[in-house]
């Protein structure tokens, strides 16, 4: 049976992939702090599962003002900042490295730069706490934001990445930010390399192939990115790219491992924590996942840095056999934004309707 602080041990931070008023109030947060888990995200399908999904936010919805999304920001706002003061004692004793929650900007705003800008600097202000993260989408002009909110002393969490080509994307626009900010040592950010929805999609391609040798690739892909990614993040971070910024205090921007749930009953339930253990990441893992892996997850520390070579082999062997991984992450990204974009019509609309029956 592992334990969170066997990552902790391993360099890795774990981060509760979820938020409800109730856990943080009720004292189930800070018992998972006192286990090891040092962050809490949130994205619109959580938000919309504890709002819509429960009683618990009914009496505040009926007392509230303004039209629904007003009263989500409000209901969000008080959540992500409750599990801040319950995670300020991880931010001060990790002098800000640790300790964050994560609030996502709207996701009909993907594809605006200057909506997205204004919409985290507002979060940003109306959270007032420095141990929260602004999640901003890696999508071009996500990542022109991504840059300037670095500047201006914003903590972002860069969201819904699958390819290198986003990982390069978003690490430089980091770089350039905590080069530009006046005071660069007091920024915080991670990199969310989703993982889970990769094999999902590459199955499924390689399922419609259906030869012996595309079959025996699956359940591979994910991983394998993810090595990649981290690969990338030794380069950027540990070399030459980050000196500017390191000489002047910023700290590196630590790659995020996300949607850490197996999808397929096929594959073990711990893949994507397991296999993914590094030093300087975070893996964000809901509830459930956090459950198996305490019942039989298994820690290798140096998870990540083993079948390097093996993985630059498995991409090889996917193009061999007809698979275009840069059009599936390419969609995969543009899947991520609609479906945070439904979830939160679908929540906005729960909203309106507890409200017309209240």
């Amino acid at each position: 049976m592992a334990e969170l602080k066997e990552l902790a041990a391993a360099g890795q931070s774990v981060w509760l992939d979820f938020i409800r008023r109730d856990m943080v109030n009720n004292g189930e947060l800070a018992a998972l702090i006192d286990e090891g888990v040092t962050g809490v995200t949130s994205n619109p399908s959580i938000f919309e599962k504890a709002i819509a999904g429960s009683n618990l936010y009914d009496a505040a919805i009926a007392d509230a003002n303004g039209d629904a999304l007003a009263v989500f920001e409000s209901l969000a706002i008080d959540d992500v900042r409750d599990a801040a003061d319950v995670l300020r004692g991880v931010y001060d004793a990790t002098g800000g490295a640790d300790g964050f929650v994560s609030l996502e900007v709207s996701p009909t705003l993907a594809d605006d730069t200057e909506g997205t800008l204004a919409d985290a600097k507002r979060l940003w202000d109306a959270v007032d706490r420095p141990n929260l993260m602004i999640k901003v989408p890696a999508t071009p002009e996500g990542v022109v934001a991504i840059e300037e909110l670095i500047a201006v002393g914003v903590n972002v969490n860069a969201t819904l990445m699958f390819s290198l080509a986003d990982y390069d994307a978003v690490a430089m626009a980091y770089v350039r930010g905590a080069e530009r900010s006046t005071h660069p040592g007091r920024i915080a950010s991670v990199a969310s390399f989703f993982v889970s929805r990769v094999d999902n999609k590459v199955d499924a391609a390689l399922e419609a192939i259906g030869t012996e040798a595309a079959l025996a690739l699956r359940g591979k892909a994910a991983v394998a990115n993810a090595k990649l990614a981290y690969l990338r993040y030794q380069e950027i971070f540990e070399g030459s790219t980050f000196d500017a910024a390191r000489d002047r205090g910023a700290k590196p921007q630590r790659a995020l491992w996300a949607s850490t749930s197996t999808k397929n009953p096929a594959y073990s339930d711990v893949l994507y924590v397991e296999d993914l253990v590094g030093p300087n990441t975070v893996n964000t893992v809901p509830p459930a996942t956090i459950d198996a892996f305490r019942d039989h997850g298994v820690v290798n520390p140096s998870a990540l840095t083993t079948g390097v070579d093996a993985a630059v082999e498995h991409f090889a062997a996917l193009a061999d056999i007809g698979i275009d991984f840069d059009t599936i992450t390419d969609e995969l990204q543009v899947e991520g934004v609609a479906s945070f974009a439904k979830a939160f019509e679908t929540l906005l609309a729960a909203i309106d309707a507890k409200r017309n029956h209240s």
